[in-house]
């Protein structure tokens, strides 16, 4: 018997990093996964190992920027599965800039990403959640705990997944339902990989967030993810886990 035998999770941004992992790890622990992502060829690569290794998973091709799009992947989740149990917000985007720089079209995309969809996906989630008892998952960030040079607006955006979780919590505190963040530090994912960083940037500037330790592997966050979500962690909402190796204890 897995931890998810029997339940339904919805994740988005599993076509690669975090979300693949996170869909890896709730389906061999039972859990039937439905996928979002915009990555198409990544939703199927991911599904079919998911399918390799005997687990369920059905995907949709999705842009979480799109409300009508985020109030459609719920409910084709449910007709197609019956229940929503668990929704995790894992799609992002990360950069540096300099403030100066940052364009309107830049900001807005950050945003729309990083928050909006966060927040229309739980809107039209959180009815399912509660039918079921279930929990939210929102991925926060390090960057949403501390000041971070060149990082603004991810930062900006970050910090309000950390208050969105908060408020959620507050809202729902008498209802069935549980809502926690995870902030990780530095994973060792595409997104790290790909970070665009500022050509004429002071390092020391951003020495007290990278770190003194490696990244960790996606599959450290996922395993956690899957413990706030199952049973073990009845009692934990309204909770911003650290996940950083130590970036924000100082």
């Amino acid at each position: 018997m897995g931890r998810f035998d029997g339940k339904v999770a919805l994740l988005t941004g599993v076509a690669s990093g975090i979300g693949r992992a996170t869909a890896l790890r709730l389906a061999s622990e039972g859990a039937s996964v439905y996928g979002l992502d915009i990555d198409e060829a990544g939703l199927a690569d991911v599904r079919g190992q998911v399918e390799s290794s005997g687990g369920i998973m059905s995907t949709r091709t999705t842009d979480v920027t799109d409300v009508a799009e985020c109030h459609t992947s719920v409910a084709d989740c449910v007709a197609e599965m019956g229940r929503i149990d668990v929704l995790g917000n894992i799609a992002g985007i990360a950069w540096q800039r300099h403030v100066v720089d940052v364009t309107e079209a830049e900001w807005d995309r950050m945003s729309d990403i990083n928050v909006k969809g966060v927040f229309f996906l739980t809107q039209a989630a959180i009815p399912h959640i509660l039918e079921s008892h279930g929990n939210i998952i929102l991925i926060a960030s390090n960057a949403g705990l501390m000041g971070q040079a060149y990082c603004v607006p991810y930062c900006a955006t970050k910090g309000a997944i950390v208050n969105m979780t908060r408020a959620l919590a507050m809202e729902f505190i008498k209802d069935p339902i549980r809502i926690n963040a995870i902030a990780p530090g530095g994973t060792d994912t595409a997104l790290v990989a790909n970070f665009e960083l500022v050509e004429d940037g002071d390092f020391n500037l951003m020495q007290n967030y990278v770190g003194y330790r490696r990244p960790a592997p996606p599959e450290q966050i996922a395993a956690l993810f899957a413990f706030v979500a199952s049973d073990e962690a009845g009692n934990i909402h309204g909770s911003i886990l650290s996940a950083d190796s130590g970036l924000t204890a100082a």
